[in-house]
């Protein structure tokens, strides 16, 4: 590399950024290890030890919540592609009424545009309508697969949907960094970004990715936007195993870990205590957060 690997691990311990050059090249690398070293330093830097998950439960658009709902989670997140403004506000507000004084959140933005067209209206009215039966946050803000994100951001915002979450919903590897700085610049702008999840939510199961893949797309969203404090990775839909080692590749924050307290073989396999386990082994400490980030 044009700069030693010395200068940029002082340089990203005392909080620096590192070039757009100096992302690619360690993009270009086949090597990772100095790549999730420089990561794995930067979110030290941020976070010190302390890494955060929220424990959620999933209740279908078109469902009952109530028997879906764990008492010990979080967040209440609902599931599905409803086909009408009206249905969504209707599954918005009944996992409301569940949820109390929790986090619903839900749906896609793509899911406001598509319900926008669908009921001939704007954007705008959707969210509003939403946020008014009860919805907090989006479960998804594709960076991919959003036409302008920085007017959907603006629109988010105005509407009370604070501490956004950006995702990618399916670009490959080679795509992701461009990706990964244009979140850094919303955030820039905007300051309202709260997490980045940056791996897809979307697995082709004929062309699933892989871990090496996965974790140096953790580190270099770790690395490229730094500004953005949290950086996640879905427990449910990732596994323990990739989640552990994400940790020390940058990651911050376990999203998705399921809110039961029992498991099938007993409660020491239970989520929440598997979750605390891979933590722990990873040398770092488990910390529950509720849906709005705040440590519990």
């Amino acid at each position: 590399m044009t700069t030693t690997f010395d200068e940029l691990l002082a340089r990203v311990d005392s909080g620096g950024q590192l070039g757009a050059g100096e992302l690619e090249e360690l993009a270009r690398s086949a090597d990772i290890l100095p790549l999730g070293m420089l990561a794995d330093t930067a979110r030290r830097h941020v976070h010190g030890t302390a890494v955060t998950y929220l424990r959620v439960s999933r209740c279908a658009h078109d469902q009952p919540c109530a028997d879906a709902v764990e008492p010990a989670a979080r967040e209440v997140r609902i599931t599905g592609e409803p086909a009408t403004l009206e249905v969504a506000c209707a599954a918005a507000a009944s996992a409301k009424v569940v949820a109390g004084d929790r986090v619903v959140s839900g749906f896609s933005w793509l899911d406001v545009e598509r319900l926008a067209a669908t009921d001939g209206a704007s954007a705008s009215h959707v969210l509003k309508q939403l946020r008014s039966a009860g919805l907090e946050a989006l479960a998804e803000l594709p960076l991919d697969r959003t036409e302008n994100v920085a007017e959907a951001v603006d629109r988010l915002t105005a509407y009370g949907f604070e501490q956004l979450r950006l995702t990618i919903a399916a670009a490959p590897l080679a795509d992701r960094l461009p990706l990964l700085a244009e979140a850094a610049r919303l955030q820039e702008r905007f300051a309202c970004i709260r997490a980045l999840n940056p791996l897809p939510t979307r697995l082709d199961p004929l062309r699933p990715t892989t871990g090496y893949d996965d974790v140096k797309t953790v580190a270099l969203a770790r690395l490229t936007a730094p500004n953005i404090a949290v950086i996640q990775v879905d427990w449910l839909r990732y596994g323990p195993k990739l989640a552990q080692v994400a940790l020390t590749f940058g990651a911050d924050d376990l999203d998705q870990v399921l809110a039961s307290d029992t498991g099938p073989e007993g409660r020491r396999r239970a989520p929440l205590e598997e979750v605390r386990r891979n933590i722990e082994a990873a040398g770092f400490v488990p910390v529950e957060r509720d849906g709005r980030f705040v440590p519990q």
